[in-house]
């Protein structure tokens, strides 16, 4: 389910913290759903428990994941719609900046948009 790069130059606990962010909007992951224990999954993929243990922290710290002592991280999505658009809002300037520097248009930009969407409706 989750796909590592090794010859990345992204670091391994961001990369794995964005496949689960994937995996939730894609509906692999559910709210309440149990994600592999540290060490579990730190084997499966081959890297490091601390590599592992960075990346839920960093999902817990965003409100993806919370940590249950019985069931380990469990995906919890936030609720606080408005933060999560600030966000995303200063994030998109950045991204959309970019483009703008490179002469993508707007409509460029809806259509890949758009492409991302139907991806994961699958």
């Amino acid at each position: 389910m989750i796909e590592i790069d090794f010859n990345s130059d992204e670091a391994l606990y961001l990369q794995l913290r964005n496949q689960i962010i994937l995996g939730i909007a894609t509906s692999r992951f559910c709210e309440g759903d149990s994600l592999p224990s540290v060490r579990q999954l730190a084997d499966s993929i081959g890297i490091n428990m601390h590599t592992v243990n960075k990346a839920y922290t960093v999902l817990k710290q965003e409100g993806y994941v919370k940590v249950d002592r019985r069931r380990g991280a469990v995906i919890a999505i936030d609720v606080d719609r408005l933060r999560t658009l600030e966000e995303l809002k200063k994030e998109l300037q950045v991204i959309l900046a970019k483009g703008s520097c490179k002469n993508i248009s707007k409509e460029e930009i809806y259509g890949l948009i758009e492409e991302i969407y139907e991806d994961w409706k699958g």
